[in-house]
């Protein structure tokens, strides 16, 4: 539970500065491309801290990693509301992605060693829940408190909850009782890393790891862009309410591990993937109950898609398992940069029907890539 808390203030952090987008160009008199380094930037300090707080983790302990992570990330919060050049802005969100990947890249490590294996699938599960659910809330609440108090306001509070949340997980988060200090040397984790990148099959799944969030990240950067404009013209308050969406995420992804027991993990991934690329082109349509249904289909779609995937590196990893987790997760982040921030350009120029297109089709075609190389291999 601990652990689950603990995510929930990081992935509320993380992608709370996604649906106020909008209000930094006004505040700071910025380009839209520019405004969304906050997120892409943000994104990359956390893949860093994944590989080194990863490697550090394994010959420090856990627990600590975990409560500074919390702790610093909040303070970073209360810091912003008093930057006044989004530049440094910019720098803030990287350090404070840095730091939150004390959580992230200890979370399945720690539980791996304190809880028994009968009950690990269920304990990861609910961690995974607990991402979800607090991606979702930090925008919402973002979103909703922005229009209602301000930017700074907002900072304070969620600065506030994460100063709360240290202390819960302090008391909540048992002290490691079956860790052991990694003797590896870096050149033998280095060797994880490298086994698996040679690996056609784990490349594979990176990629897709890495183009389902390019769109889905993308899609949702730009969402409040779209509505605040014609013919809509929402407030963010109302915008707010449309990422309430993640929940039928959060509710299909137990789901789809459920039905892999019986049909093909591949087959539900390429399914998961026509969905989001269905919803994608739903929200084209002309009227807000066109995106609403559409933003439901691409949830569905994504989160289908992304926890079969993650599920199918752990299971194809036969040595490293750490190793392709971590690479997992570092392609998935690499997507988030850039679906927030390469897409700008084409945000630009084509907007809302520019955006729908790229995000709709990338990870369309690059199922329908993987599945006619694969059946040329076969051939031969």
């Amino acid at each position: 539970m601990g652990l689950g808390i603990a995510s929930f203030f990081v992935f509320a952090t993380m992608y709370f500065i996604q649906p106020i987008l909008p209000v930094l160009v006004e505040q700071y008199e910025i380009t839209i491309s520019y405004a969304s380094l906050a997120m892409s930037i943000h994104t990359l300090g956390l893949i860093c801290g994944l590989i080194i707080i990863g490697f550090l983790s394994d010959r420090k302990g856990r627990r600590s990693f975990v409560l500074s992570s919390v702790l610093l990330a909040a303070v970073l919060l209360f810091l912003m509301v008093y930057i006044p050049h989004f530049s440094l802005i910019v720098v803030i969100r990287f350090i404070q992605g840095f730091i939150l990947a004390g959580v992230l890249a200890v979370a399945l490590a720690y539980m791996s060693e304190e809880i028994e294996t009968r009950y690990f699938g269920f304990a990861a599960s609910l961690y995974v829940s607990f991402n979800g659910f607090g991606g979702m809330v930090g925008r919402f609440v973002s979103g909703y408190l922005v229009e209602t108090y301000s930017y700074a306001a907002t900072l304070y509070i969620l600065g506030a909850s994460g100063l709360i949340t240290f202390f819960i997980v302090l008391f909540l988060l048992p002290k490691s009782n079956h860790f052991f200090e990694s003797k590896r040397r870096f050149m033998e984790d280095l060797r994880g890393f490298t086994y698996h990148l040679s690996d056609r099959r784990m490349l594979l799944l990176f990629g897709l790891g890495m183009v389902l969030q390019i769109s889905f990240a993308g899609m949702w950067t730009f969402l409040p862009f779209h509505l605040i404009k014609d013919p809509f013209h929402l407030s963010l308050q109302q915008i707010a309410y449309f990422y309430l969406a993640y929940s039928f995420g959060m509710i299909i992804a137990p789901i789809a591990g459920w039905l892999a027991r019986t049909y093909s993990m591949r087959t539900l991934r390429i399914i998961g993937v026509v969905t989001l690329t269905t919803g994608m082109f739903i929200t084209l349509g002309k009227g807000l109950a066109y995106i609403i249904v559409g933003l439901a289909f691409i949830c569905i779609g994504f989160f289908t898609s992304h926890s079969l995937a993650s599920a199918s590196v752990s299971n194809q990893a036969k040595a490293f398992k750490g190793s392709a987790s971590s690479l997992y997760l570092v392609s998935y982040y690499l997507g988030v940069a850039i679906g927030t921030t390469c897409l700008a350009p084409v945000w630009d120029m084509f907007e809302w029907k520019g955006i729908i297109t790229i995000t709709a089709l990338l990870p369309f075609l690059y199922v329908m890539m993987v599945q006619m190389a694969r059946k040329v291999n076969g051939h031969h």
